[in-house]
């Protein structure tokens, strides 16, 4: 168990948590929710010992160990892979070490030979004889091939350190287990995989994420971050956001009855209390009325944005048109002989693992990159609108965002424009911000702007929530499953996939497209699916090979 006690933490004037007092049991894992900027990370440091708090303290039943997910990327380039893994058990490492320096001396001592024996009793008695093929097991699982076990964790790319590291916090079962963010940058199985890890860990796990199909497959209870302080909720992301919401109804309507009754008492009162004979009772629902206390309704810290696409045109029957489309970059070919027709209410996601084939693909039919082979052709009645991955050309200038926006909207009216602005969390004042000092989820906010502002009645975007938070992902979920017109789109976001599209394409590693019409959950069910997991992983490791 671990517990935080009292914990206020303090950032100049501002407290980012005040007398946060909580429990986290063992046999539970808890999804530790909140909006950007409320301190999950931060918090997961302070129970992590990373951060000392202002106030309060954190404890850990005696003899548990903790595990956290380390962030940086570089801190363990002069090690191998195994050795990295194994690291995340520190006492474990140590002894294996000191075992090693010793049996590694010519002179070798009786004090030496004393030395080892207590070492070997403390190495057996921690399963020290399994480490590297328990470590092995968590690699493979990962998705972290064999030939790479004892590679320079320095050799490697970011995809493969990001599983590496993973594999160090879950290493040799820890009693807490805290991960920030586990699923970024990782592949569909390597989530799979850690789904069913954490589904069967008996310990107790603490984890942020902005998944939120991840926070409900694997979450026992949902601890809600907001103006520091910290409520707890048995369940997972759904079952919170239910409870929350049928929460605050009740509230409203408890308030609304005693509103009710404040105005029925004090207009009793106002007319009979200069009335001898009604004196006693005017008094006696003054008292009522003073007990009456209004249920406190702060509001909460998370800001959802109004994403609401409007095409300016309906769309006819002729939609697209994808014709024998190939295409090589840097001597591989991403796009391989690609046909389809689009239909007038088709959701397309794009999925898989063949980002550069997506990307590409987007890129041609925006007119950004020219096919080397066949064509495509836009119905008559059709208006597109992009969100392109690498958004750095579009900001890249000292405009203010309003003038920014301006520049894509047909009418040219700050006014007009402050309110696109507004329903994405732009107040008046940032409205002159420049566009090349903002955020990430700034930018993206600022893109889904122009995208509304548009009037296009097709959405092509590239992993739109990258950089977002879960209210902003919730919001342009809602906003994409409700517009009228045609969107080819990507996401790693399981539940945004799954609940936006009815027709999921997969350019395969070999550039060939894969077609169904189908909800994402059955086309990850189906038998094809899952022939084509082999080639999603060994496409990987080819890819480390070059």
């Amino acid at each position: 168990m671990i517990s935080a006690n009292n914990i206020t933490l303090r950032v100049g004037k501002k407290a980012l948590f005040e007398d946060v007092n909580i429990k986290f049991t063992e046999g539970n894992c808890y999804g530790l929710i909140g909006a950007n900027g409320a301190g999950k990370s931060t918090f997961l440091k302070i129970l992590s010992g990373q951060l000392e708090p202002t106030k309060g303290d954190v404890a850990i039943t005696p003899g548990q160990r903790l595990s956290f997910l380390q962030q940086d990327h570089f801190k363990y380039d002069a090690y191998t892979v195994l050795d990295t893994v194994i690291m995340g058990n520190a006492r474990l490492y140590e002894i294996m070490k000191e075992k090693e320096a010793i049996y590694a001396k010519e002179d070798f001592t009786d004090e030496d030979g004393i030395r080892a024996s207590e070492l070997e009793a403390e190495f057996a008695e921690m399963n020290g004889w399994e480490a590297e093929s328990d470590a092995a097991t968590l690699l493979n699982g990962l998705g972290v091939d064999t030939e790479f076990h004892y590679t320079l964790m320095a050799d490697l790319n970011g995809s493969l350190k990001v599983k590496v590291l993973l594999a160090q916090a879950l290493f040799g079962n820890p009693d807490i287990l805290l991960l920030d963010e586990p699923t970024n940058h990782l592949d569909l199985p390597a989530i799979e995989w850690l789904e069913e890890f954490l589904i069967n860990f008996n310990n107790t796990v603490i984890v942020v994420s902005h998944d939120r199909y991840f926070l409900n497959k694997v979450c026992t209870h949902t601890a809600d971050i907001d103006y520091g302080k910290i409520q707890l909720y048995a369940g997972n992301y759904d079952f919170w956001y239910e409870s929350s919401q049928l929460l605050i109804k009740q509230m409203k309507e408890a308030n609304k009855k005693k509103e009710e009754k404040i105005k029925e008492l004090q207009e009793f009162i106002s007319r009979f209390s200069a009335n001898a004979s009604k004196s006693k009772q005017a008094t006696s629902r003054k008292r009522a009325l003073e007990k009456i206390q209004l249920d406190e309704m702060r509001p909460s810290s998370r800001k959802y944005p109004y994403i609401d696409f409007r095409p300016n045109r309906e769309i006819g029957n002729e939609v697209l048109m994808v014709e024998n489309l190939s295409k090589t970059i840097d001597g591989v070919k991403v796009l391989d002989n690609i046909s389809f027709t689009l239909g007038r209410e088709d959701k397309v996601a794009f999925v898989g693992s063949n980002e550069l084939a997506v990307t590409t693909f987007f890129r041609i039919l925006m007119g950004e990159l020219e096919p080397d082979e066949g064509n495509y052709k836009w119905g008559v009645t059709t208006t597109q609108a992009y969100f392109p991955k690498d958004n750095t050309k579009e900001f890249d200038n000292d405009l203010t965002i309003t003038d920014w926006l301006t520049q894509y909207s047909e009418i040219k009216d700050a006014t007009y424009v402050r309110g696109f602005l507004g329903r994405m969390l732009f107040p008046g004042e940032d409205g002159v911000k420049r566009v090349r000092v903002l955020s990430g989820g700034e930018k993206v906010r600022c893109l889904l702007s122009k995208m509304m502002i548009s009037g296009a009645n097709i959405l092509i975007l590239d992993e739109p929530t990258n950089h977002l938070d879960m209210e902003s992902i919730t919001a342009l979920n809602n906003g994409l499953i409700k517009f009228p017109g045609v969107i080819l789109f990507t996401s790693h976001d399981h539940q945004f996939v799954q609940t936006t599209a009815n027709r999921i394409m997969e350019i395969l590693p070999n550039g060939t497209l894969i077609d169904k019409i189908t909800t994402y959950d059955e086309y990850l069910a189906s038998d094809e699916m899952a022939k084509k997991r082999h080639v999603y992983q060994v496409s990987e490791s080819d890819a480390e090979d070059n």
